[in-house]
């Protein structure tokens, strides 16, 4: 794989004559239009770069962007996901093409279900740390020394140091921000009650199908991790509704401009 990646990374250079990114964020639902907005934004189709997946699902554009934020960072707008019927390698791809760019600081950002008590729609909560209940990662197999450790340590995952700069920059922006433990399940099926249950007795405060194996793969290559997850829904058996795609479209439409303010305050700070 450390071949596609440095021709990846190749294409990149090429195309927005940047010799590196310090850093990268992978915009979820509802944010892939910011990216555009940003200070020399210049955009590439991900179907312009030799192996990076092209997201199929409706909220994920599947454009990487160059910008220049306090420095040059690459903005990803869309992700791949293992339920798409992918292996984890095409699934973590764009995360280390973007660290092998030079990016040293990953942002992480996803829509969740809420399942703490106390966490509503809209709300925004940081990750620091993690459950992962797929039975999957994406280091299995041979391990490919160039690009980490065969057993990396996980303990400091969601960087203490990056979650202290995200409340700060929340509190300048006057965005209120919470934190919990983010739980991993593969969908594209919604959790079960019982299965929700199940995250909340593991300790876990938000659900999603996605953002581990990315923040694995970061950390494998040494690159420091901030997770930050949308609240756009309340889990199975604590909402009164249906769960739908739209609803999680919907609630992130709703708080975009909050979420987008945070990234205002806290994308010039990192690093």
């Amino acid at each position: 794989m450390t071949g596609s990646i440095s021709t990846a990374v190749g294409a990149i250079t090429k195309r927005f004559g940047r010799s590196y990114h310090r850093a990268a964020v992978v915009l979820g639902s509802g944010l892939g239009d910011y990216a555009s907005s940003l200070p020399g934004a210049l955009p590439m189709p991900y179907s312009d770069i030799p192996g990076w997946p092209v997201p199929t699902i409706a909220g994920h554009s599947g454009t990487l962007y160059s910008a220049d934020v306090n420095g040059p960072i690459l903005m990803l707008s869309g992700r791949a996901h293992m339920y798409e019927g992918r292996p984890l390698d095409e699934v973590v791809f764009g995360v280390r093409v973007a660290i092998a760019a030079g990016a040293r600081i990953i942002v992480l950002t996803n829509a969740a279900g809420g399942v703490a008590d106390g966490l509503h729609p809209g709300d925004l909560v940081l990750i620091s740390d993690h459950l992962n209940l797929t039975g999957r990662n994406p280091l299995t197999g041979p391990n490919d020394d160039r690009l980490g450790p065969r057993f990396p340590d996980l303990t400091h995952l969601y960087s203490p140091t990056l979650r202290h700069l995200a409340r700060e920059a929340a509190a300048e922006a006057g965005v209120k921000l919470g934190e919990g433990v983010y739980a991993w399940l593969s969908g594209p099926s919604y959790e079960t009650p019982a299965e929700i249950r199940m995250v909340a007795t593991l300790g876990g405060d938000l659900v999603g199908m996605s953002t581990v194996p990315e923040a694995i793969a970061a950390r494998h290559m040494g690159a420091e991790v901030l997770g930050i997850s949308l609240v756009t829904n309340l889990a199975a058996g604590l909402s009164p509704t249906p769960l739908t795609h739209e609803e999680v479209q919907e609630t992130a439409s709703m708080a975009r401009d909050r979420f987008t303010r945070l990234l205002d305050y806290l994308l010039p700070a990192l690093g």
